[in-house]
């Protein structure tokens, strides 16, 4: 037989094996499913600046449970509180409204309105639902929407608080105190001066309330001299308002789709989303700037408010792990900084349910901040399988094993340093060696078994080789003889 020949055969053929057995190896890595992604695709943790790193003119963090404030700087400051304002627009607008009613979008309640507005974007003549009304002013922070409420509310309080009437509102008053506020007539009044009568009642509201430092003039919270308060009344003017929950579930919707009207004939004619960004990653604030547990448990809304003169400022309604519930708010952010404002405000948010922690370590509210974040969907498409005990609910007849997350296993590193968990990145083929063990223990038994064929297919050919070497020799050496 030809030595070439052969030696060419069985290297044929020993290539065509490995390259089988390569085709195999390939489509098992390739094609079968994977059990895990091992890449870090994940949001890590990042740390809050701490306390003393925030800018801003003051911060008040008030508990409303037990009427004090936690931790604060510069709380009585007079501050510009921007769409802030809007917080005690829409209180008002909730106690005089019907929700389900509509109201006539009037030319005045969009006169002086500068092209720094944020709008909602109702027209003139256009009937809109006060729900919607409401959801304008709070999450796209519409001044339309604020002041087409603000005239809604002095008509309806004209209605159910007349003047000479016994029937009075929460503040002790019916109409006769706007007439004498304001030395004019009724009609008058609602004929050309509603806002300012709505602004009237703002200001009384803010009395009744405690507010020592607030005056407003205006119900949207455009610039004004004399439109100001501090970072502790609006938290007193939050604590008041979340005793509704219409205010709650407007704070806490992270967008709305707005439906049909008279002046817009499709539905969805505008989407919007909340602006209060931590309400999106109230994780943020679960730690302070070193790691500690804030203990906070849920951020369930709050409001925005910016302009040029007043800076960046929120005020936000948050729940702590014991329980208490917390106003918070945070206002004069310059400019320069605003790209840190939701840092800014998860700082103080983490310090402050943490101080609020530590004087009351009791765990009332389970779960974590995670377990109390809110869809925006209609009632049949709310989540139906969520174990979610809403704040300051009794957790009675809650299997709160199924509430308490595990410990998060820390995975124990090996000599070289490399942790053990089996979710670092690598190549796919140690992926798939990981996730396929047993595949790949056939895999590699096969190629374990080619390559000794190879070698026995090596040392036969190398033998042979040598054998027809000496046999050519023998033979040359008879015909030299």
């Amino acid at each position: 037989m030809n030595i070439k020949k052969l030696t060419v055969s069985m290297i044929r053929t020993a290539a065509v094996t490995i390259a089988a057995a390569l085709l195999v190896f390939s489509a098992a890595m390739f094609l079968l499913p994977a059990k895990t992604v091992s890449a870090d695709v994940g949001q890590p943790d990042i740390p809050v600046p701490a306390l003393g790193d925030v800018h801003c003119a003051s911060y008040c963090v008030y508990d409303k449970t037990t009427g004090y404030i936690v931790i604060s700087m510069n709380p009585d400051d007079r501050i510009y509180p921007a769409s802030m304002t809007k917080i005690m627009t829409c209180m008002l607008s909730l106690e005089y409204l019907d929700t389900a009613a509509k109201i006539t979008v009037n030319a005045s309640a969009l006169a002086d309105l500068d092209a720094d507005s944020s709008l909602m974007g109702v027209l003139e003549g256009e009937k809109v639902k006060v729900s919607e009304l409401l959801y304008g002013l709070m999450l796209p922070s519409g001044n339309d929407a604020a002041n087409a409420l603000g005239e809604g509310c002095i008509e309806a309080f004209f209605q159910k608080y007349p003047a000479g009437g016994s029937a009075v509102n929460k503040d002790g008053v019916n109409a006769q105190y706007l007439l004498d506020t304001l030395k004019d007539t009724q009609d008058h009044i609602v004929s050309s001066r509603k806002l300012e009568a709505f602004a009237v009642l703002m200001n009384l509201r803010a009395d009744t309330l405690g507010c020592k430092g607030t005056h407003f003039v205006n119900a949207c919270g455009l610039p004004d001299d004399n439109h100001y308060t501090t970072a502790y009344d609006l938290a007193l003017i939050m604590a008041a308002a979340s005793e509704n929950p219409d205010f709650n579930t407007l704070i806490s919707a992270p967008s709305h789709v707005f439906v049909a009207t008279n002046r817009h004939k499709a539905d969805a004619w505008s989407y919007v989303k909340n602006s209060n960004y931590l309400l999106y990653d109230p994780w943020l604030a679960s730690k302070t700037a070193n790691g500690t547990d804030s203990h906070l448990s849920a951020v369930i809304g709050g409001k925005t408010g910016t302009t040029s003169q007043a800076g960046k400022g929120l005020t936000i309604y948050t729940v702590n792990e014991n329980g208490h519930e917390l106003m918070i708010s945070i206002c004069g952010i310059p400019q320069e900084y605003y790209f840190y404002t939701t840092m800014y405000l998860a700082s103080v948010t983490a310090y402050g349910n943490l101080a609020c922690w530590e004087s009351d370590p009791v765990t009332r509210v389970y779960g974590t901040t995670g377990d109390y974040k809110y869809v925006n969907a209609p009632a049949s498409e709310q989540p139906q399988f969520d174990p979610l005990i809403n704040p300051g609910d009794e957790p009675d007849g809650y299997d709160l094993t199924q509430l308490t997350p595990s410990p998060t296993p820390v995975p124990e590193e090996d000599e070289d340093g490399d942790s053990g968990d089996g979710n670092t990145a690598g190549t796919p083929l140690e992926l798939f060696v990981k996730q396929n063990p047993i595949i790949s223990g056939i895999i590699g038994g096969f190629m374990l078994l080619i390559i000794v064929l190879n070698i026995v297919l090596w040392v036969r050919i190398n033998r042979i080789k040598h054998a027809a070497e000496i046999k050519a020799k023998k033979k040359a050496g008879k015909k030299k003889r």
